[in-house]
C-alpha cells in the first residue's frame, strides 16, 4: 500500500481550515505553485480563487473534470458526484457537525450533559462491578491461571526449555 492516499490534483476535494470560509468544500481547479492552488466550490458558496495549500485538508473525495475547467463544468460534475450526500454520511462531516453542536451548548446544557454521563458511568460501574464480583465468586480467573501454571508445569516436567515456553 502507498504511503500516501490523498495528493493535490485536479479535482480533488478539500475542506478549508482557516479564513472566512473555514469548514467549507472546495474542488481543487489548478496547481499554482507548491504552496498555492486554484480552488472553486460551485454549490458551497466558495467563489474561484487562490487558496494557500497549508489552509486546506484534503478529502478522500475527488470528482472528475477537465485541468483548469470553468466553473459551470465543476458545478456539473460536483453535481454528478452527488458529494453532498457522501460527505454528510463521513465520520469527518459527523465530527465536525458534532463539535458545533457542543460549541453552541450553553452553561445549563453543558451541566445536563455531565450530568448524564455521570448517571450513565455510575450505571456501567455498577454492571462492571457485579461482573466483577459474579467472576470472582466463580473463581474462573483463577482457575485459568491455575489451568495456565500446570500446563507449564508438564511441558516443563516434559522437559521443554523456558524460551519455547514464553512463546
Amino acid at each position: 500500500m502507498a504511503p500516501f492516499q490523498r495528493f493535490v490534483q485536479t479535482g480533488r476535494i478539500a475542506k478549508c481550515s482557516a479564513g472566512p470560509l473555514k469548514g467549507r468544500l472546495v474542488a481543487i481547479v489548478d496547481v499554482v505553485d507548491q504552496n498555492r492552488v486554484l480552488v472553486d466550490g460551485p454549490l458551497t458558496g466558495v467563489p474561484r480563487q487562490e487558496y494557500r495549500l497549508n489552509n486546506l485538508h484534503l478529502t478522500k473525495y475527488r470528482i472528475k473534470f477537465p485541468y483548469t475547467a470553468p466553473t459551470r463544468i465543476v458545478r456539473k460534475a460536483w453535481q454528478e458526484s452527488d458529494l453532498k450526500s457522501q460527505w454528510k454520511v463521513s465520520s469527518w462531516s459527523q465530527k465536525a457537525q458534532n463539535i458545533c453542536k457542543r460549541s453552541q451548548l450553553n452553561d445549563f446544557d453543558r451541566f445536563k450533559l455531565r450530568y448524564a454521563k455521570r448517571q450513565r458511568n455510575k450505571l456501567l460501574t455498577i454492571a462492571f462491578n457485579a461482573l466483577k464480583k459474579r467472576t470472582k465468586a466463580d473463581g474462573s480467573i483463577r482457575k485459568l491461571k491455575k489451568d495456565k501454571r500446570e500446563a507449564i508445569r508438564q511441558l516443563k516436567s516434559q522437559g521443554v526449555k523456558k524460551a519455547a515456553l514464553k512463546k
